[in-house]
């Protein structure tokens, strides 16, 4: 079964974020309403969101400044503008940020779905990532010969294991949902795949354990955050 994309909606008009959002709702998508930047950011750091939707002019942290946040944290994640700001310098601005679209309101709620649809269609036929060497404090993985090392040390993974290690590494500090990650590499979410899941995420942090810098943490319900702190 197809994953619900998940939405982050930055609107700080709370009336026409419960519409657009109760909307988005409607046609299938699973929406989370953040009524300004500061929320905005905090959201996106709990949660593994399909795409952003920013409004720019929102009290504490406008759209701008949360949207280059969140590049630095997912360069690829998907971003649309929805403001009332129509001026080509600002246009430019959000395009130069990384935007994939730039919506002027009042926005059409049917053209707004129809260029979600495309956006992700887009995204999702791109190739993947094709990063195979990362280095985690200490260690070093080598996904492509599922080899993990930490000076002489060396590991070799089974397949699964290295797979898991490198959504980990591509998301490293954000989300790596549990659910989509379920779906992805055991099929189907039940209650023996999930027991396996949490093993694998057992064994892998017990890998890891040379390096007290690395952890995974556990989001309950959510996920899994691979972090590794910075060492001056």
């Amino acid at each position: 079964m197809k994953a619900t994309p998940k939405i982050l909606l930055a609107e700080d008009d709370k009336n026409l974020g419960y519409i657009l959002k109760e909307y988005l709702t409607m046609h299938d998508f699973c929406v989370t309403l953040a009524t300004d930047g500061k929320e905005a950011l905090e959201q996106f750091n709990q949660d593994a969101f399909d795409l952003c939707i920013l409004d720019i002019m929102m009290p504490v942290l406008d759209g701008f400044s949360v949207a280059q946040e969140i590049k630095k944290r997912r360069q690829e994640m998907p971003l649309i503008f929805l403001t009332a700001k129509a001026l080509k310098i600002d246009k430019l601005k959000g395009f130069k940020i990384g935007a994939d679209d730039y919506i002027v309101k009042p926005v059409d709620e049917e053209e707004l779905i129809a260029r979600i649809h495309a956006i992700l269609k887009r995204v999702h036929h791109q190739p993947q990532c094709d990063t195979v060497h990362f280095q985690l404090g200490g260690y070093f993985f080598d996904y492509q010969n599922q080899l993990l090392a930490f000076e002489d040390d060396k590991r070799l993974l089974t397949s699964k294991k290295a797979d898991i290690l490198r959504e980990l590494c591509l998301q490293k500090g954000q989300l790596l949902d549990r659910k989509k990650t379920l779906h992805t590499y055991w099929g189907e979410n039940d209650y023996f795949n999930r027991r396996s899941m949490d093993v694998f995420i057992y064994k892998l942090r017990k890998y890891l354990s040379k390096d007290p810098s690395i952890h995974i943490k556990n989001v309950h319900g959510k996920g899994f955050i691979l972090d590794v702190a910075e060492t001056s």
